[in-house]
């Protein structure tokens, strides 16, 4: 089954004051126990076209896996608050893999110039997806954005906290 997300799915977590730009910021393709994300590219103002996301309730680890183009899964882990308490970006290319821990929030932003393609190993029922605590802040701690060319972190405001960007 095909899913696509449009510009008014995605307005609610960009950056103040940017404008929805990409028509489909990303599609969605549900295969019996694999979802598969393809995520257009391109940029919403000076942010990096990306995914909603969501935390997953799910209590095992998720796997993803790039299988096309170039960007970053955003992960993140709140406190009871909903304040950020870890902030995790892994670079995305094609072959390469990333586990999502339990309780974690996660996201993909495209920094290429082609679809980003990834697949995730298991197909969730929706009751362990949940969006409303990056609705509710407009995003994740930090924007992906493009500052003179380069790839580039913004602090999103409506967090207090902006914990310490770490790699893997």
């Amino acid at each position: 089954m095909l899913t696509l997300k449009t510009k008014k799915d995605l307005k609610p977590v960009l950056m103040q004051g940017a404008k929805g730009s990409i028509k489909t910021p990303y599609y969605l393709i549900r295969e019996e126990e694999q979802l598969i994300f393809v995520v257009t590219p391109g940029k919403n103002g000076s942010e990096y076209n990306k995914t909603v996301g969501y935390f997953s309730n799910f209590a095992g680890m998720q796997s993803y896996q790039c299988l096309y183009g170039q960007g970053i899964m955003v992960m993140q882990r709140n406190d009871e608050s909903g304040e950020a308490k870890e902030f995790k970006i892994v670079s995305l290319n094609p072959g390469r893999g990333v586990v999502v821990p339990a309780g974690w929030g996660m996201c993909m932003v495209n920094t290429g110039t082609n679809f980003l393609v990834v697949i995730r190993n298991s197909l969730l029922d929706e009751n362990f997806e949940d969006s409303n605590p990056i609705l509710e802040k407009r995003g994740f701690a930090y924007y992906i954005v493009e500052k003179k060319g380069e790839i580039s972190f913004e602090q999103n405001p409506n967090y207090s906290v902006h914990p310490q960007i770490s790699t893997e």
